[in-house]
């Protein structure tokens, strides 16, 4: 029985003709070979599985062709070609920079550099995964970089540019090798499914490409591994089972729930996709790039970025025309919340169920509209109904007339009755609203200001509270007071600081308070507001207020004494302890003031 090879060696490609999706590169690679503009070294860097050391073989392979073709091609019959085929030419040579990162490992490199080839134009070196060696070995490398022989030609392959030291980077020249497009790698695969018998279905080979994300070495692998898995016949179902993923039917079922508001059947469908064995992640994911095609259907123009099998291609077209933008747009959102949070979350699966419940009830939730072309969200109110309240009968207090001039009356205490009315019609409060705009606004401010203060005499005068006087005996009572308040609450520095102010009478409504300093002034700011209320509640004066003034003593503004240095605390010692200085001369020390 012959020994298995995977398809990624099987039917590596040996031409520059045959390299999938890459032709920037070869095209570039054959003009410079038949111009003979070869660089003395090429930095070939991409991402995985996408030609990089297969077209630094080919290079190696073209360059020393006795035989090339028109358009610089190797001839594939001549000695050279034949002995690099066969892997026992002497003129190439492989060295992986993963295990061989050392310095010595690149000195020997360079030693075999100087030894000119046996047979053939040049000498190529394949450097793999250069961007792990080390800083060292960069450095080490440079001079033989920069000024090789003229038969040798180094080649670096690399997945991670940005690692590799700029020195290096302007000794080479540098190909970008760009991911290998869906199209590109179908028609590979459909291309080997024929080579080898294979019956295969359109849609199953589109899944392999979008699975392998741009890699085809992926593509490859994943192809052989469905092949053993199916006894050599691909379809959608199966290739969908081998590499656990959704079908797309579930997302269009999922969306047809949703749009209908049917959470118990979105639910249902949710725990049938558990049960298969999907993780929550999986449907989150799977559903945001779903929403995303719908989204991309919904533009002619952008329908060329839907990346769908040609069988979905119509299904996708029809459903978008059916959903909303605005629904997409916000469904979009929050998918992409729930993506983030689902690490954290504990609950896994109440965590999807909550973002199946909010998407199934996003229709009530916001609407987007077209503002002046500005998409806008948009709450939905309309529809939603306000909560309803009684409506409030107005209260006014009505006071008694006083008798006129004329007809002197006894003097009466002013008395308050209350007047329920009802609430007045629409023309009469438009009427009221329109003559109160008449009024200017200090009058109708200082009328209600008075008003209030009538009203809180009027009720002090009949829960028979009088106004007491403000004098210098009553107000340290109060201040007194309001220290032991102090006291209780164990506020001590504020204690202190309220028993050094001063107090003065301004007047019958204002008190001043006379402080030394900044600090003593904010202890007692910082209890203004009690103060306030303890000050109005023992006067029964609510117009009672007071301003904290700043007054330093003229003592305390004089310099403060100057503290001593070392050494004037060393010379004052000495000049009344002699024998001090005695003793540091003797026993020969040094002071360090």
């Amino acid at each position: 029985m012959d020994k298995f090879i995977v398809s990624a060696r099987k039917y590596r490609p040996q031409n520059f003709s045959t390299v999938v999706g890459q032709s920037h590169i070869t095209t570039t690679l054959k003009n410079a070979i038949k111009n003979n503009q070869l660089a003395h070294a090429f930095l070939f860097c991409g991402p995985r599985g996408v030609g990089k050391t297969t077209c630094a073989r080919i290079l190696a392979k073209t360059i020393n062709c006795e035989n090339q073709t028109a358009d610089g091609e190797a001839c594939n019959t001549c000695n050279s070609c034949k002995s690099f085929d066969a892997g026992t030419t002497f003129n190439i040579h492989e060295l992986d920079a993963a295990s061989n990162n050392s310095v010595d490992d690149i000195r020997t490199l360079v030693e075999q550099v100087r030894f000119a080839p046996q047979a053939g134009k040049y000498k190529v070196y394949i450097v793999d995964e250069v961007h792990m060696l080390s800083s060292a070995a960069f450095n080490a490398f440079l001079k033989t970089l920069e000024e090789p022989p003229p038969y040798a030609i180094f080649i670096l392959a690399t997945t991670e540019k940005h690692k590799i030291l700029p020195t290096i980077l302007s000794r080479c020249q540098i190909f970008d090798f760009k991911r290998i497009t869906n199209n590109d790698t179908i028609d590979h695969l459909q291309e080997i499914c024929d080579k080898e018998e294979i019956k295969a279905e359109k849609a199953a080979l589109h899944v392999i490409a979008q699975k392998s994300e741009g890699c085809l070495r992926d593509a490859l692998s994943i192809l052989d591994k469905i092949v053993s898995f199916t006894n050599g016949e691909l379809n959608y179902s199966n290739t969908l089972e081998h590499l656990n993923i959704l079908d797309e039917d579930y997302y269009f079922k999922m969306m047809d729930f949703m749009q209908q508001q049917q959470l118990s059947d979105a639910m249902l469908l949710y725990d049938e996709i558990n049960r298969k064995g999907f993780e929550g992640d999986t449907l989150l994911e799977g559903y945001s790039e779903f929403m995303r095609n719908l989204l991309v259907c919904k533009d002619t123009k952008a329908a060329i970025l839907l990346e769908v099998a040609e069988d979905f291609r119509q299904k996708y077209l029809q459903a978008a025309k059916q959903i909303d933008t605005g629904w997409l747009i916000a469904a979009l959102n929050l998918l992409n919340e729930a993506e983030i949070n689902y690490k954290q979350a504990r609950n896994k699966r109440l965590h999807v169920e909550l973002a199946i419940i909010k998407l199934s009830y996003l229709m009530q939730a916001v609407e987007l509209v077209n503002n002046e072309g500005a998409v806008t969200k948009k709450k939905v109110v309309e529809s939603a109904k306000a909560v309803s309240f009684k409506s409030i009968q107005l209260i006014k207090i009505k006071e008694q007339e006083e008798p006129s001039a004329a007809k002197p009356a006894p003097v009466k205490k002013a008395e308050a009755t209350l007047v329920i009315e009802e609430p007045e019609p629409a023309l009469e409060k438009k009427a009221i609203q329109k003559s109160e705009h008449n009024i200017p606004e200090t009058k109708k401010s200082l009328g209600s200001l008075d008003a209030i203060r009538k009203k809180v005499t009027a009720q002090n005068k009949s829960n028979g509270n009088t106004v007491k006087e403000l004098t210098d005996e009553e107000l340290q009572v109060c201040w007194g007071r309001f220290i032991e308040k102090l006291v209780a609450k164990k506020n001590h520095s504020a204690v202190t600081n309220f028993k050094m102010a001063e107090l003065k009478i301004i007047d019958g409504n204002s008190i001043e308070i006379i402080t030394g300093n900044n600090i003593q002034q904010k202890f007692i700011e910082q209890e203004r507001a009690e103060l306030v209320d303890d000050l109005q509640e023992y006067f029964c004066n609510r117009q009672l207020s007071y301003n904290v003034v700043i007054v330093e003593n003229e003592d305390d503004a004089g310099p403060a004494e100057k503290p001593l240095s070392s050494r004037e605390q060393y010379l004052k010692i000495i000049e009344e302890y002699p024998l001090v200085k005695e003793l540091k001369d003797r026993l020969r020390l040094e002071l360090d003031y």
